[in-house]
């Protein structure tokens, strides 16, 4: 902590408690829920590439908004270290054990919670495990899947295809490759969305979803599947009950926020008669909606989070040994200095934050990239006519401090 002041624009900035917790932005509740776009706007017009902000029970962190610095802060795991040890909130009591960011943010036994030897031994199961699923024919689940979930609307002539399809389709594909029935997906799909959306529900819910996975684990252990669980156990790395579990539980989530493109890919389809009738048409490929969509709007606007392991400086602020910092992905990958007009089209630019970088990149990525190309493929197939039923501008998001899921997408269609 320090006792300077930061009046001058040029002046350091130490931790984010020293800015005063009255004068620092909330990146939770009514405001980012309709305008966070507005927010990283206004925190990057006032603090440059990295901010000062609050999360939820008003707990500091750092919102790393440049693309450069997000880039730095994910490939350096040794200054900005994965594993929650090393926050000071947290070691010093100051997070509530019911704290929505505790199933965001706390230490767990799992790949995504470590750095190291101990974070390649666990990668490497979750790799091996993700393989095995695609050599299985994960494009043959996704394909029952999608048309498993139109045929419950498809003689009707209208949907919404967040809450119809959008938000369960990646859901139950992977459910099912993990080893779960399909009931059990679709119950999960509303605690994983709980878990995203935080408030005083998220623990909860987190609860319910390690409760399944450890009955499943529990199940595998004498009755082995062809499924990841079954991989998980088996695997030489040696994982025990809470972290085969753990890691179930992080790729279901991972699924869920894979929702959210999903959902994002359709309305850049709907929106825009020509890349509707190019996709129809096979005149466009699925595949440059989805980088459009990862640059524009990704499925995890800000992704939790980083620790400082030292003293670092970090676009031109001093960040402390323990600090937090979470990563806009939405606002870096809209950072002026890299996209100086976002209307120029990124067909063929990969370099986006969508799935993060470095050791942590998320594993899955090609995984969510099929379901989401055959799902966006069969229903363009099987509804003719697909249209918007409502003017494009009606559309509404309601975000959370990690994403800014779309709220519906209502269509019409010939039946």
């Amino acid at each position: 902590m320090t006792d300077q002041t930061f009046d001058s624009p040029d002046a350091p900035r130490g931790c984010p408690v020293a800015h005063g917790s009255a004068d620092l932005v909330r990146l939770y509740g009514d405001e980012v829920a309709t305008d966070p776009r507005g927010i990283y706007e206004r925190l990057r017009k006032e603090h440059g590439s990295v901010a000062p902000v609050l999360l939820e029970g008003d707990i500091p962190a750092w919102l790393v908004l440049g693309y450069r610095d997000s880039r730095r802060v994910l490939d350096n795991p040794r200054q900005f270290a994965r594993d929650a040890h090393f926050w000071r909130d947290m070691r010093e009591g100051r997070v509530a054990e019911n704290s929505p960011l505790v199933p965001m943010l706390a230490w767990r036994p799992d790949c995504v919670s470590q750095d190291g030897e101990a974070h390649r031994r666990l990668r490497g199961a979750v790799s091996d495990g993700l393989q095995a699923a695609v050599d299985r024919g994960i494009r043959r689940h996704a394909t029952h899947f999608a048309n498993k979930q139109i045929d419950t609307f498809a003689h009707l002539g209208r949907a919404d295809l967040v809450a119809d399809f959008a938000d369960l389709l990646p859901m139950l594909v992977v459910a099912r490759i993990l080893g779960l029935a399909e009931a059990e997906g679709r119950r999960l799909v509303e605690s994983c969305a709980q878990v995203m959306k935080g408030g005083e529900d998220a623990v909860t819910h987190d609860g319910v979803i390690r409760e399944i996975f450890g009955e499943l684990a529990e199940r595998r252990r004498t009755e082995p599947g062809s499924d990841l669980a079954t991989n998980l156990l088996e695997h030489h790395a040696g994982l025990d009950h809470d972290e085969v579990v753990m890691h179930l539980r992080a790729i279901l989530i991972a699924a869920h926020v894979t929702t959210n493109l999903l959902a994002r890919v359709l309305e850049l389809v709907l929106t825009d008669a020509s890349r509707l009738s190019g996709l129809i048409s096979g005149q466009l490929n699925i595949s440059a909606v989805m980088e459009e969509a990862m640059w524009n709007s990704p499925p995890l606007a800000v992704l939790p989070g980083r620790f400082a392991a030292s003293d670092v400086e970090l676009g031109g602020h001093r960040i402390e040994e323990g600090d937090l910092l979470v990563l806009g992905l939405a606002p870096g990958n809209l950072d002026p200095e890299v996209r100086p007009d976002p209307s120029v089209s990124v067909h063929g630019n990969q370099a986006h934050l969508a799935f993060g970088s470095g050791p942590h990149e998320c594993p899955g990525q090609s995984i969510g990239m099929s379901i989401i190309e055959i799902g966006v493929d069969i229903l363009l197939h099987r509804l003719p006519g697909l249209r918007l039923a409502v003017p494009p501008e009606e559309l509404t998001t309601t975000s959370s401090t990690w994403t800014s899921p779309l709220d519906s997408l209502p269509v019409e269609f010939e039946v």
